[in-house]
Order: C-alpha cells, then structure tokens, then sequence
C-alpha cells in the first residue's frame, strides 16, 4: 500500500512527504507510527521521494501524564528526539533541506511552549530549519500555514508574516470536514467547503505563487479531518489531476506525466493483492519503472501481467 500511494504522488507531481511524527516512545500507539513511518521513509528511498518530520510535540505532556517522561525533563526528551533524528534520517539523501540544513516542523502550540523550544533549538549541537505552525516563533526560520475551518483570515494573516521571516511553507488543501462531533470529541462540526474542486486549485494556485521554497498539501491522507487528495471513490483522482496540471502550468512547462499515468499505480496493487501474484521480482521491476518516470515500458509490462 505504501508503494502504490508514493508512486501516486510521484505521478501527480508530489516530490515527497511530511511524515507526522510522535516520536519514538512507546505510550499509546507511538511506537506502531514509528514502525510504520520507518517503513515509509524506507519506500520513500527507495522510490525516489523526499521525506521530512513533522514533530507532533503535543505527545509530550501525554508522555508526562503517563509517567514516561519527568516534568523536569521535556526539553531533555524533545531533544533526545531531534538528536535521534538527526542520526538516522537527517542525513539521508532524500530528507528535505532548505539552504543545505534538514528541515523540521512541529504541529500546534500544545506542546512545548515558546521559551522550551528556544531551549530544545539552541541545546542542539547541529543546525537544521525549523518551522512552527502559523507563526514563527524565535527559533524558527519560518512557519507553515495550515487549513482551520472559522478562521478565515489566517492565511492573509500568514502570508502577511511571512513577509518578515527567512522561509515560509505556504498549504494548499481541498477542504475540511472533520468527524470530531459524531465521535464524541467535539461539541461542532467543523467545515471547509471542497467546492466541487475549487478549493484545492485556489489554495494551490496561491501556494506556488508566493516564491517558497516547499509548498505543503494539507493532507495526502486526513480521512478524520477529510483533507484528503487520495483518491477515493467519492472524488476519485480529481485532485492529483489539478497538482498534474497547475505543477505543469507554474513549476514545470515539461513535467510528462498525465492522468491516464495514475492508473498504472492501482494495477500495479492489485496485481500484488491477487490470491497467486506475479513472480514478486517482475512486479518490483514495475514499480521502479514507474518510479523513474519510464510510464511507457511499465504500461507494457502491466498490459502483460495476469488480469484482475
């Protein structure tokens, strides 16, 4: 599953992802993540994608509340964590660097508060890019924008900012439309209308028209949030068709993929998924036909395999 939807991404025009990262504890279900994002930061290297971290530092006081962590020792734990980091992902290849430093975003303002993250940044023995949500804060290069539904102005408040700072990572995103309230962990629903698409190709539009250097898709895969462009039965491709178009129009006049591309992805799946697969070494030659862009012999080479 994770090699079809990067060689999705790879074919809508997506360069890599932004892994959302609770760290490396093991408390609630922060330790399956970890598992399962070092499997995709695996695929993602091998399918030529880059990858980043977005640190999900609200874990931290849960980790606190649950008696892993000491009070006292947050700022310790947070830079634990980026160290880690920093050993075994910053220095890959493909991990995502601004200026020549890795980058590193973290999520909302509930975690480590302002003066803590100055601490964590400035312990640090090494240099990377950091990034907070919507403002930046003092040890930050920059911040990224993110989609909140009642909040009309906060990207013109963004982008206002943004003015100011050295970086800036501007969001485009198709909508929002939360299921909080029917499970009980909000008292409203919350709603970014999709406008049958024009949401997306606004914010996205707007997005890599600003002179960043890194635009963010609010989300590849937020089904709870439903900020997902994956394709669905409802919306099917609809939107990685928008990235093809305005990625050709306003980055890249002669990127080559279309959409009759994206089909070749869901094949490739569900020849993996059949009861008796095609011999795994055909199917992973495929894969990385697709990945370096060859959309021609790996069409070829699917229309050969068995049918499903």
């Amino acid at each position: 599953m994770l090699e079809y939807q990067l060689l999705l991404m790879k074919l809508a025009g997506i360069d890599g992802v932004i892994v959302d990262w609770y760290g490396r504890k093991d408390h609630f279900d922060y330790a399956l993540l970890h598992a399962n994002t070092e499997k995709l930061v695996a695929h993602a290297q091998r399918l030529g994608l880059k990858f980043a971290v977005c640190y999900e530092d609200q874990t931290i006081p849960n980790l606190v509340a649950g008696g892993k962590i000491e009070a006292a020792a947050v700022v310790d734990h947070a830079m634990s964590e980026i160290n880690w980091l920093n050993d075994n992902w910053f220095g890959k290849d493909n991990y995502l660097r601004i200026d020549g430093l890795p980058v590193l975003l973290s999520f909302g303002i509930n975690g480590l508060t302002h003066s803590q993250w100055d601490e964590t940044i400035g312990g640090l023995e090494f240099q990377i890019q950091y990034f907070s949500e919507h403002h930046r804060r003092n040890c930050a290069a920059g911040a990224f924008d993110w989609p909140v539904p009642d909040r009309s102005k906060i990207t013109e408040t963004f982008l206002q900012e943004s003015k100011q700072w050295k970086h800036l990572i501007p969001v485009a995103y198709p909508g929002f439309n939360d299921f909080y309230q029917q499970a009980g962990v909000s008292k409203k629903w919350r709603k970014i209308p999709k406008e049958a698409g024009l949401t997306f190709r606004k914010t996205l539009r707007q997005a890599l028209t600003v002179g960043a250097p890194v635009v963010q898709i609010a989300s590849w895969n937020d089904w709870g949030e439903g900020t997902m462009i994956e394709p669905s039965v409802e919306f099917g491709d609809r939107d990685l068709q928008v990235v093809q178009k305005l990625r050709r129009e306003l980055v890249e006049p002669e990127f080559q993929f279309s959409a009759e591309d994206l089909k070749l992805p869901p094949r490739l799946l569900a020849l993996r998924r059949l009861k008796q697969p095609e011999d795994k070494q055909k199917l992973d030659a495929i894969a990385a036909l697709i990945a370096a862009g060859n959309t021609i012999d790996a069409r070829k080479q699917l229309a050969g395999s068995k049918k499903h």
